[in-house]
């Protein structure tokens, strides 16, 4: 990207606004990315990683920002889409002053964005900003927070897999269905439980062997290799690792029905949405069965505090939405990730106009 074509990808997309943030004296270079704040104040987790460049920082901060916007407005929470990344090594460049300085930014924003955990950064990290500022959401429970989310998420994720298997076996009963696991991080590892209590027989997958022998040591699973996974024979493809998954390479060795799993930006590219529902795969939007743990996290932000059993209840709601996604797929003949962005779309739109009427309304008196 050059600085020409963000603004341009700005104005394609309706972007609000865009932050450097830099602090020599800590080591501090971070890109904080608003999209739309039509629901509520925008909303996203701080990610640290490193970067090949600057202006791969910014698309990657523009591009999360927008798909919080697209998570939160199909999930029905009033949040809008806000994203920040750092630029540095998560495994050594890490300080309390330096989340300390970027808490301090976020801070000076007066509330229109409100951060939490991602890729790289960890709840420790959270409480250092949540010293400079309040506008911080994902919190250990003892400072009021939610604390672990990835079994929200899971359980998010298995909701959705309910609401598609009613679709492709006219019953949402998991059991006696293979489903293919792929990675075993902090969600996949959170959903093979529930799939196993479900009753359904599963194949559990990661780069990582530790991780996949502690899985087939402590529940009745077997184990794939890594390479193997996705064209492993199974009524569901459920990937919970890297992005990208579904793509030219991989969906002529698909051998599922369903694909619905938690890993971001699961379409390589929007072709390939469109390419899946053509070969008649069910494919559920990651930003609609992923959203339990944002869900699940911003709870906080309600009336009371954090409420477990609200926000479970909320989660729990994916299921709901994943239908309605599906009926607007099949009645509109279009491909379920462009029923997805639909569904939000007219959200925000219905909200962005009810505003209107009500300030026209205010103007008048």
């Amino acid at each position: 990207m050059t600085m020409e074509s963000i603004l341009g990808y700005m104005e394609r997309y309706d972007y609000e606004n865009l932050f450097i943030c830099q602090d020599r004296s800590v080591g501090l270079r971070a890109v904080i990315a608003i999209h739309d704040t039509t629901l509520g104040p925008a909303t996203g987790g701080t990610r640290m990683w490193t970067y090949p460049s600057e202006m791969d920082a910014i698309e990657d901060a523009l591009r999360l920002a927008r798909g919080m916007t697209y998570k939160y407005a199909a999930a029905g929470v009033n949040l809008g889409g806000g994203k920040c990344v750092i630029l540095g090594d998560p495994r050594r460049e890490k300080s309390e002053m330096l989340f300390r300085a970027l808490g301090r930014f976020i801070n000076r924003l007066g509330g229109i964005y409100l951060t939490g955990e991602d890729v790289g950064t960890t709840l420790r990290e959270m409480e250092y900003m949540r010293m400079e500022t309040p506008y911080v959401v994902t919190l250990p429970a003892s400072w009021g927070g939610a604390g672990p989310i990835g079994g929200a998420t899971a359980f998010g994720v298995v909701q959705g897999m309910k609401a598609c298997a009613r679709a492709a076996y006219e019953t949402d009963s998991l059991e006696g269905r293979t489903v293919a696991v792929q990675g075993l991080g902090a969600v996949g590892s959170e959903v093979v439980p529930l799939l196993v209590r479900a009753g359904a027989r599963v194949v559990v997958s990661d780069i990582d062997g530790e991780k996949v022998e502690t899985i087939t040591n402590g529940y009745s699973v077997t184990a794939a290799p890594p390479d193997e996974i996705a064209a492993h024979p199974a009524d569901i493809f459920c990937p919970c690792a890297l992005g990208g998954i579904i793509n030219a390479e991989t969906i002529p060795r698909f051998r599922v029905k369903i694909i619905c799993g938690s890993a971001n930006n699961q379409l390589r590219e929007e072709r390939d949405g469109t390419d899946i529902h053509a070969r008649g795969i069910l494919y559920a939007p990651d930003y609609v069965v992923n959203a339990g743990g944002t869900i699940f996290d911003t709870d906080r932000l309600n009336p009371g505090g954090f409420n477990r059993e609200r926000a479970m209840t909320n989660v729990s709601r994916i299921l709901e939405t994943m239908a309605s996604l599906i009926r607007i797929s099949r009645e509109e003949g279009i491909p379920t990730y462009r029923a997805a962005d639909l569904l939000a779309e007219r959200r925000i739109d219905a909200v962005r106009k009810a505003k209107a009427l009500a300030a026209r309304g205010e103007a008048r008196l």
